[in-house]
């Protein structure tokens, strides 16, 4: 029944005694007087804050569109990397392989940039480094003759040990108190069936890191030169090379020579090529990235039932890169001068697929990497520079530019106008809400306490209607 009905029913019902604690519970819905205060001012509150949780969907909208711009951001800087590196003149585009005829004799590695060619090598001896060695005693804890001194003279400076003075009594004493010398070599005690023997050898190769012993009894206990330090002997190209290090570099620009075994008189051929395992990567590398950065991009206007479209759908910046990367791949090269076999990505077997994206026929680089890589090269990097990776790399930058990329500066917008909304909130909450919640927090409390003396003034009214309707009866 209605709180109208349940009123004009009682008006109507002809009733000598009219209770108003029941017109009380007719009017209000209830057999008890009184109001849920908190509750009262909570559901007044959120309704008045209908303008926060509007601003708070648009704060949630922005920060969506934060989170796919900078993952956009991320996708972008990581193929710029990749075109920069192309583009280096460091960069796997400039490395070299250098593969050996006679890789027991000597191997080699080139720096980018490296002439590619051959070159002849004949290893006549490897450089040596001076050893001395003692007479041997029973073990490396034997007790030498008291009062022999050992002079170690190097490059480096000399020093005088004498045995049975600061501790040096055995073999592992000398070799310790040697080594704490820092003269620039090694001490070492080797024990075979023969008994242990100290073992004094230069941290260098070459006879200018020679280095004498002597001794003030060489009787007791004797230290001798074993192998003498001396200088790798080659020829490089038909040029002889002295070289105080089995590992050889000047002898050509940008070649370094490990010199393993002696083998004079046998010519080993070192040849520099073009490394294409590293180029071939690298481009790999760049296709794979732009695959990956352009479908992120497609997918922010690609319609999905349920959601809609991508957070950034309606942001031009996106749909800039977006046509930016399409029209890059249609870069075609044409030399100063000359002709070339590779003059746009299809002819590296590098093709554009129905949804943009790249795919790699990997045996047609390969061919192109193997007979034609100069041509790879000035493709990519032109004559100075500024080949295909150099283009898409300055189209790249115009978004990721820390300073003034378009990333950055949308990004910029979309966090002015987050902390706007922000301030927003924070405004209203402070000058509406608050002042709001407290005013009705004090008008319900009062009805409140009103509504709670109700009940007592009813009964007295009813008490007093209750004796007027009697005394008429």
């Amino acid at each position: 029944m209605g709180t109208v009905s349940a009123l004009n029913s009682l008006l109507d019902s002809g009733s000598s005694s009219i209770d108003l604690s029941q017109i009380l519970e007719a009017a209000m819905g209830a057999s008890t007087p009184g109001i849920d205060v908190n509750e009262a001012v909570s559901a007044a509150v959120t309704a008045a804050e209908a303008p926060e949780k509007n601003w708070e969907t648009q704060q949630s909208t922005l920060e969506s569109q934060a989170s796919a711009l900078q993952q956009l951001q991320t996708y972008a800087e990581n193929l710029d990397s990749d075109m920069q590196s192309l583009n280096s003149l460091n960069g796997p585009l400039s490395a070299s392989d250098v593969t050996s005829s006679n890789s027991s004799v000597v191997t080699g590695s080139a720096a980018s940039g490296a002439a590619t060619g051959q070159n002849v090598v004949v290893v006549n001896n490897l450089a040596t480094t001076d050893t001395w060695s003692s007479t041997a005693v029973a073990n490396s804890t034997t007790d030498l003759p008291s009062g022999e001194s050992f002079t170690i003279t190097t490059g480096s400076g000399s020093d005088t040990i004498t045995v049975g003075s600061n501790g040096v009594n055995t073999l592992s004493d000398l070799a310790n108190a040697i080594n704490s010398a820092d003269l620039g070599v090694t001490a070492n005690v080797i024990t075979d069936a023969s008994g242990s023997r100290l073992s004094i050898e230069s941290n260098s190769s070459g006879s200018a890191a020679n280095f004498t012993v002597t001794s003030s009894d060489s009787t007791q206990f004797g230290i001798t030169e074993a192998v003498g330090g001396d200088n790798a002997s080659l020829t490089v190209n038909g040029i002889s090379i002295s070289s105080a290090s089995n590992t050889v570099t000047g002898a050509v620009p940008g070649l370094t020579l490990n010199l393993l075994s002696a083998s004079p008189g046998t010519q080993v051929t070192l040849s520099v090529s073009p490394d294409t395992s590293q180029a071939s990567s690298a481009i790999n590398q760049f296709v794979s990235d732009y695959n990956t950065l352009l479908s992120a991009v497609s997918s922010q206007f690609t319609y999905t039932s349920g959601s809609g479209q991508g957070a950034l759908a309606e942001d031009p910046v996106v749909r800039n890169l977006q046509t930016s990367l399409l029209q890059a791949v249609d870069y075609n090269y044409t030399p100063a001068s000359g002709t070339t076999t590779v003059s746009n990505l299809a002819s590296l077997g590098i093709t554009v697929q129905s949804d943009g994206t790249l795919s790699v026929n990997n045996t047609q680089l390969q061919n192109s990497l193997q007979n034609n890589f100069s041509n790879v090269q000035s493709f990519f990097q032109g004559s100075a520079l500024n080949g295909f990776a150099n283009s898409l790399d300055q189209q790249l930058t115009s978004f990721t530019s820390p300073a003034d990329g378009a990333f950055t500066v949308d990004l910029q917008s979309i966090n002015t106008d987050y902390s706007g909304l922000e301030t927003d909130i924070t405004n209203f909450q402070t000058n509406v809400i608050d002042p709001l919640q407290t005013q009705l927090q004090s008008e319900y409390s009062k009805a409140e306490i009103a509504l709670q003396q109700l009940p007592a003034e009813i009964r007295n009214i009813d008490a007093e209607l209750g004796m007027n309707n009697n005394g008429n009866s």
